[in-house]
């Protein structure tokens, strides 16, 4: 009797070590216990969906409803997600890495990816990564996140400050890693309800050397039918979402130009050939471009903002070195400045006997062309936002001189980029991007996540 109890006793054990191994497999004990809180309800959701081949969830959402957007705000917002939204945001922001070095941003990324079992291509120019959820086929589209940082000591004193010296994430890029990270789990969840795929781009160096450039080379764009991405702001409080139709953020160019002339004496400066003389006439005509030959309604920019000569009082140099930046919302416009600053600066230096060079960094990739949105998909943003926030928290926000390489994709396929809110006055979250003392509120991680996932998924429903 105690033998045969035994043996019994041992077979439960076993069966119930069984369970147990064939439950230990999940991706992630805290990823499903965050979007099932109760198990029963992902098993219903499971029979439904193959004894009906789609669940009750996926009719209501052919056509977007408030509950849609609320069953999408739900998950976001659960404390659970909130809570892991800033541990993904923090331990990036504390660990900045610059263009093409985002060895261990990506890392972090391609870990949580696997944790919730999406599927995803690695490395794209250097560090990027495209992932992907849905049906695995058409229509496309895509969500992307820039993951650099900016060489620029933190001057925030607070517990998850920048642990590497002279690099910080100034410019939110760990918020925007985090978010699309949210997106990508909220995604999963609704993994059955998608009608096609949902392509997420990582993408490195947004900041220097033109990421989305090499992204695109290294097929990022494969198939995608539309694009978004989102920038946070501190033009806006925390969770407003602002965008316009057309142009949103201007082309971007530097230029360096060498004037050179002949060294001599400064008592004697008909012996020399003056190109401090010449290099100052091309910055006063330089002025004239935008003031004369610009169209007043077409927002340009031409700034000199270096002059470098000699440095002995009593000496006229032989070299003066100038430089600055360009900028416009048109690529006509934008050229037109490249050529003419050119034109200016050796035209100029001949006049005064010199000779000059202008050198634009295009090897170096440094021009970004105007980011334009397309109003198509403007539309979108804007009913997602809506539908999803409410009218109030939609803002239509003037062009800006700034820029992105988000721009190389809008040149290829129909997007759309939009700002979303950080500033709290309270939290101190008031600065400008690229200062020392930048900072975000953390409650936008949950809004950003939806609003990029409600975006990606209504798309993919509402395509023609």
């Amino acid at each position: 009797m105690k033998f045969r109890f035994s043996i019994l006793l041992l077979s439960i054990l076993l069966a119930v070590s069984a369970a147990v191994s064939v439950a230990e497999p999940t991706p992630s004990a805290a990823y499903n216990r965050v979007l099932f809180p109760d198990r029963r309800c992902q098993k219903a959701m499971s029979e439904n969906s193959t004894r009906l081949g789609a669940s009750p969830a996926a009719a209501e959402c052919e056509v977007w409803s408030e509950a849609c957007s609320e069953a999408v705000l739900k998950v976001a917002r659960q404390s659970e997600t909130a809570e892991w939204l800033r541990g993904i945001r923090r331990k990036i922001h504390a660990n900045p890495e610059l263009a093409f070095e985002e060895i261990e941003t990506s890392r972090l990324v391609r870990e949580e990816l696997d944790l919730m079992e999406v599927n995803y291509r690695y490395p794209l120019a250097k560090t990027g990564i495209r992932a992907w959820i849905g049906t695995g086929g058409p229509p496309f589209v895509a969500i992307r996140a820039d993951m650099d940082a900016l060489p620029i000591q933190e001057a925030v004193e607070w517990e998850h400050r920048s642990k590497v010296a002279g690099k910080m994430h100034a410019c939110g890029h760990d918020a925007h890693v985090a978010m699309l990270l949210g997106a990508a789990k909220i995604l999963k969840t609704r993994e059955h309800l998608l009608k096609g795929t949902v392509i997420l781009i990582f993408q490195p160096a947004e900041e220097a050397g033109n990421g989305a450039k090499r992204m695109m080379q290294d097929g990022a764009l494969e198939d995608v039918e539309a694009i978004f991405a989102a920038h946070v702001s501190h033009e806006h409080p925390t969770g407003i979402i602002g965008s316009r139709p057309g142009p949103l953020l201007a082309g971007c160019g530097f230029f360096r130009a060498v004037i050179r002339g002949k060294k001599g004496f400064a008592a004697d400066p008909h012996r020399s050939v003056d190109p401090v003389l010449a290099a100052s006439a091309s910055v006063i005509s330089l002025q004239g471009i935008v003031s004369r030959e610009s169209n007043p309604l077409d927002s340009q920019v031409v700034s000199v903002t270096s002059f470098n000569g000699g440095n002995n009082l009593d000496m006229i140099p032989d070299t003066v070195v100038l430089g600055g930046t360009f900028r416009a919302f048109s690529n006509t416009s934008f050229y037109q400045l490249l050529e003419r600053i050119e034109q200016v600066i050796v035209e100029q230096a001949s006049v005064y006997r010199c000779w000059a060079e202008v050198d634009f960094f295009e090897k170096e990739y440094t021009i970004y062309p105007p980011t334009v949105n397309d109003e198509r998909m403007y539309e979108h943003v804007k009913k997602v936002s809506v539908d999803l926030l409410g009218q109030k928290n939609f803002r239509v926000v003037p062009p800006m001189m700034g820029a992105e390489d988000f721009s190389f994709y809008s040149e290829v396929v129909p997007s759309a980029f939009f700002y979303i809110g950080i500033r709290n006055e309270t939290l101190g979250s008031t600065h400008t991007g690229h200062s020392p003392y930048f900072m975000i509120d953390e409650d936008v991680l949950p809004i950003g996540a939806a609003t990029h996932a409600t975006i990606a998924e209504r798309y993919l429903i509402q395509h023609d």
